[in-house]
């Protein structure tokens, strides 16, 4: 098995260079060595100086774990330089194998840690919730990964896009919003709140618990992507995407031909 410091800085050398690397999970002994790598990623990110803003869940379809073997999310780091505002514009540069997911983030009012949090706690420590698109990426290449990899590569994290509604959350409501997810005018995925882990506050919770487990918790002030409502779509340069949640708001991006 490899050092988690030789794999961190291979993800690192693929974020300079933009060349991404071949699968590093044969190199890793099983979910807790990949995390032990993302965490030397922002060891290195936090030294340079780049300010945490949250986190991002990932694997919180049913489909996608069975797909990777696991039954449980993953999670990876946000920091301030990664968050977008609606309508942004996306250099060809800036992400490694861009893809799209429609989301709702949360943004903390209070502190949520615990061994056992419920929905309920989830919802009264938000301050709001808002529409969202994650720009995933992969510095794996053709995005061949298992579980192992996309932890080691902070969860395949990239950009995110925050809409302008901010909504008060409201537990059954956020099992029921719909999605249309549209890749240039045209209506390519949709879903619903309750694809997330049966209700995205369920997915907040089992985050603010694990990361209890790790010694440490969600923070007031916190965003949170609490993971994909529908399946996630391949951009190009050119494209445009817009996330339509009707009765909640919507979010666009754009990506620089």
């Amino acid at each position: 098995m490899s050092e988690p410091g030789d794999i961190a800085q291979r993800i690192l050398d693929a974020y300079a260079t933009g060349v991404p690397i071949k699968p590093v999970r044969e190199e890793l002994d099983g979910v807790a060595a990949a995390y032990a790598v993302q965490r030397e990623t922002v060891r290195h990110w936090l030294a340079q100086g780049r300010r945490p803003a949250g986190h991002k869940i990932g694997l919180t379809s049913k489909a996608i774990q069975a797909q990777l073997g696991v039954d449980e999310p993953d999670f990876g780091v946000l920091f301030a330089d990664m968050v977008l505002a609606d309508g942004a514009a996306v250099s060809r540069a800036a992400i490694l194998q861009p893809r799209i997911e429609g989301e709702i983030a949360f943004v903390l009012k209070s502190d949520l840690r615990g061994e056992r949090i419920a929905p309920a706690e989830v919802i009264a420590a938000t301050d709001y919730v808002c529409p969202a698109i994650e720009i995933c990426g992969s510095r794996i290449a053709g995005w061949d990964i298992r579980i192992q990899d996309t932890i080691a590569d902070n969860a395949s994290s990239g950009l995110i896009v925050l809409g302008r509604q901010k909504v008060k959350a409201d537990f059954d409501a956020l099992a029921q919003v719909p999605l249309s997810l549209q890749h240039n005018g045209v209506e390519a995925a949709s879903g619903k709140g309750e694809a997330c882990l049966g209700n995205p506050a369920h997915a907040v919770a089992w985050l603010a618990q694990t990361l209890t487990r790790f010694g440490d918790g969600l923070r007031s002030g916190d965003i949170v992507m609490s993971g994909a409502l529908a399946k996630m779509l391949a951009a190009a340069p050119g494209d445009r995407f817009q996330a339509d949640f009707p009765g909640f708001g919507s979010v666009s991006v754009r990506f620089e031909a």
